[in-house]
């Protein structure tokens, strides 16, 4: 079994230390230890943490292979520090059946680069009409534990509240697209004074608080736990904070192009910017990094949404909404929560491994950088300053909302189970 020494590290962003990855396992941590038989990677103080976790993934594969598959899709998340996402169930065919879902996670296993945990849909066909298979998708070699229909809002309140009762019986989750349908219909960006400047449909905020207000008191009412993707504006931090303080069991992600872009950007007509749910205004933003440093946001999801070019590169309101994450979340977060001084890297360690995985059941990741624990790590390159080139990326999609732009910290290496994904920034 392979060997490897992972010399002056900064663990967690501590002091510097030594690890040794022994096969599969970190074998121990700490100063001088000997190099007999390892491989030897000089971390020259760079920060070591565990495997990133991401909760919300669109790997797209099957139906939509143009623009990602589960191989492409996971080579991308290695490239960004993640050992295991969670792929959601918008794919052609949907994920609704324990036969997709199985495709879904042998894919990820023969990938070779990422774990992954297929999402299963929580209703079929994501029609909102009739509550898909939960329990097979569970009972599957797949063993799934959030559903979500993502891309769509579960809307009516009667088929939520028996999702909500199914997963209780297993430990489950019920990840909401927070997104009232009839309150957004012909939305194109976020309802405010630059959408009405531009004369784009507006996307109220109220849609998505009025949705995470009924379904946090469905959860208290089942017993059962809720979990809220993407949220985005100011008033949904203050519901799910006020839901936590009556001990209501949600939590809620953020994705990274929250935390940092706002609606100002879509002045420039740039599809790239055109996401759901849409990029709000700079009060929402702070609110945002706010609510994932205090821990009202429980996590960082990318939503990582690869699109081909002639669903973007065209006029707004014909493009696809969505944007690539998995290759710059990290340097995101770093931009907006570390440099500004609202989370050190163990926070980040917190929001982008250990809760993620914790809220999806990721057993073997999540884990503490200590002896014993297996060994799913990413080194980062804290230091490091660059301008993002989205043709360098393994994804099969380009429509990152970040080309050309400076950002801080890159992955230099990643570790699955003790084998390197990641070299000095080079795919294995």
């Amino acid at each position: 079994m392979s060997k490897t020494l992972i010399r002056g590290a900064k663990v967690l962003g501590g002091e510097p230390q030594d690890v040794l990855i022994d096969g599969t396992t970190i074998a121990e941590v700490g100063r001088d230890l000997s190099a007999e038989g390892a491989e030897v990677v000089e971390a020259d103080g760079k920060v070591l943490l565990p495997g990133l976790v991401d909760l919300h993934t669109h790997l797209r594969e099957p139906g939509r292979e143009d623009s990602e598959t589960v191989l492409t899709g996971t080579r991308a998340a290695a490239s960004g520090g993640y050992t295991n996402v969670f792929a959601m169930a918008n794919t052609f065919p949907v994920a609704d059946t324990a036969g997709v879902v199985e495709q879904v996670w042998r894919l990820g296993q023969e990938s070779g680069y990422c774990d992954v945990q297929p999402v299963g849909a929580v209703t079929v066909g994501l029609e909102g009409a009739k509550l898909a298979e939960l329990g097979a998708m569970h009972e599957s070699a797949a063993g799934v534990t959030v559903f979500s229909d993502d891309g769509k809002c579960v809307h009516d309140a009667v088929i939520m509240r028996r999702a909500l009762e199914y997963v209780k019986a297993f430990g489950g989750v019920v990840a909401q697209h927070a997104q009232e349908p009839r309150l957004t219909e012909g939305a194109q960006m976020n309802e405010g004074v630059v959408s009405a400047e531009l004369g784009l449909g507006g996307w109220p905020a109220v849609a998505e608080e009025s949705v995470v207000a009924r379904d946090v008191l469905l959860a208290e009412h089942v017993g059962s736990r809720v979990h809220i993707c993407h949220l985005s504006t100011a008033g949904s931090v203050e519901i799910v904070r006020w839901a936590k303080s009556r001990g209501i069991d949600v939590t809620a992600e953020v994705t990274p192009h929250h935390l940092l872009l706002t609606d100002e950007l879509v002045r420039s007509y740039d599809p790239v910017y055109k996401v759901n749910p849409p990029l709000r205004t700079e009060r929402d933003v702070m609110a945002l990094r706010e609510a994932l440093a205090d821990g009202t946001i429980d996590i960082v999801a990318t939503d990582h949404a690869p699109h081909p070019h002639e669903d973007k590169d065209c006029e707004w309101a014909a493009a696809a909404m969505g944007m690539v994450g998995l290759e710059t979340a990290l340097s995101v977060v770093q931009e907006t929560m570390v440099d500004t001084g609202l989370l050190d890297w163990a926070g980040v360690a917190d929001r982008m491994s250990f809760k993620p995985a914790q809220i999806g059941q990721a057993t073997g990741h999540g884990r503490p950088v200590s002896a014993g624990e297996p060994a799913n790590l990413t080194l980062v390159e804290s230091a490091y300053r660059g301008q993002v080139d989205p043709a360098g990326f393994a994804s099969r999609s380009r429509n990152t909302p970040y080309e050309g732009r400076e950002l801080p910290g890159r992955v230099t290496h990643t570790w699955l189970r003790g084998k390197a994904t990641l070299v000095d920034g080079k795919l294995t």
